[in-house]
């Protein structure tokens, strides 16, 4: 049975006697207000295009589920943000052609580029309430705290928007390493920031797979972080 809290504050303070702590983000550190239906149905309406908030929801995660991993290899760090706009595009014509949405736009850029911009406000996230506390405490105990994310570049924008940016000396992203979890490179990425071998490190997510298997097989310390 994996190391498992339903909070942060839930995990011993013994565990955090280490270099590094390494958290996951979406899931972990926030989650969407309301749902992503609820958004993506409430902006749509904006365009004169009225769809079910729970129908939307569920054909998102079923799109984002069966996609290929926001990772491109070999693309320049300058077009990676154009690269992650057109991947999130495909998942949300995907969604809104399953609902039978999508040929309703008159302009389905015009309404994407809003919904996407969207997701750099914080009207977008909710911090769960005890992400500060932690935060602070082991900020306070001296341990280096740090990100690793599958999320794209607009993190940094989310993070500082939140104001959780002030808590983490480094950011790994998927999309800036070519690598994603459960992949053991980006878990490797984020430790060289610091010269910190895996066995001195944590890392906490929310995701079996990705977070706890993921960092597990990577020689970190692993810590499932099950909020359900």
């Amino acid at each position: 049975m994996p190391h498992h809290y339903s909070t942060l504050l839930d995990i011993p303070k013994s565990l955090s006697l280490t270099t590094v702590i390494c958290l996951d983000a979406f899931g972990t550190l926030f989650g969407v207000r309301g749902s992503v239906g609820h958004i993506y149905s409430e902006i749509a309406s904006k365009y004169g295009v009225n769809c079910a908030p729970d129908l939307l929801n569920q054909y998102f995660y079923t799109a984002f589920k069966n996609s290929t991993p926001c990772i491109f290899p070999g693309v320049p760090t300058s077009d990676i943000p154009t690269r992650e706009y057109q991947w999130w595009r495909e998942i949300n014509r995907q969604t809104f052609t399953a609902v039978g949405a999508w040929e309703q736009f008159d302009d389905f850029d015009l309404f994407f580029q809003d919904l996407y911009r969207y997701f750099t406000t914080p009207a977008a996230w909710e911090i769960y309430s005890d992400v500060i506390p932690a935060l602070t405490e082991w900020q306070r105990s001296g341990v280096q705290l740090a990100v690793i994310s599958n999320f794209d570049s607009r993190l940094h924008t989310v993070l500082k928007v939140l104001e959780l940016d002030r808590y983490f000396s480094t950011v790994t992203i998927s999309t800036e390493v070519s690598a994603a979890k459960p992949q053991a490179e980006i878990f490797t990425a984020a430790l060289n920031k610091y010269q910190c071998q895996p066995q001195f490190a944590w890392h906490i997510g929310d995701s079996l797979e990705d977070d706890y298997l993921g960092a597990g097989n990577a020689g970190l310390t692993a810590i499932w972080l099950n909020r359900s």
